[in-house]
């Protein structure tokens, strides 16, 4: 997948084009992936679909990605957009893009999670879930990443 927008912004969905070291020095320092280290890191994006954001100079602009089996179910994760391209849509298109794409559209069950964001999600139908129904295993970073 390859989409631009007038202004130049542009998502693509190889993986190649991501740069890891900066997606990774922004997820390091993030609520929801505070301390993950950077082979995790790659290991994550090489098992998911991933949504590279770039702005017109072709630097990275913004990450997505999703854990899916491409038919029943995906995990929308990591979604951001650096401070310097925020006011713009962005986020916006990026999530839109994300949920159109063919492997993600037809999908029966969507999940995500955010601290501060429902306001951006509940736009594409996302609600809070059903908390007598999810359950999760929850393990301190340090239990997964190690102390260092």
């Amino acid at each position: 997948m390859d989409l631009e927008r007038e202004d130049g912004y542009r998502i693509s969905t190889d993986a190649a084009l991501l740069d890891r070291e900066r997606v990774w020095r922004f997820l390091t320092g993030s609520y929801w992936a505070r301390g993950i280290s950077r082979d995790l890191l790659d290991h994550a994006i090489d098992g998911s679909l991933s949504f590279g954001l770039f702005a017109p100079d072709g630097s990275q602009a913004g990450f997505a990605r999703a854990v899916t089996d491409r038919a029943t179910f995906a995990w929308i994760g990591d979604l951001f957009v650096f401070s310097e391209h925020r006011g713009k849509r962005l986020g916006v298109w990026l999530t839109e893009s994300a949920l159109a794409h063919p492997d993600l559209a037809g999908i029966r069950k969507l999940v995500l999670a955010t601290a501060d964001a429902h306001g951006l999600y509940r736009r594409f139908g996302f609600e809070p879930a059903d908390s007598e129904r999810l359950m999760e295993i929850s393990r301190a970073p340090e239990e997964v990443y190690g102390d260092g």
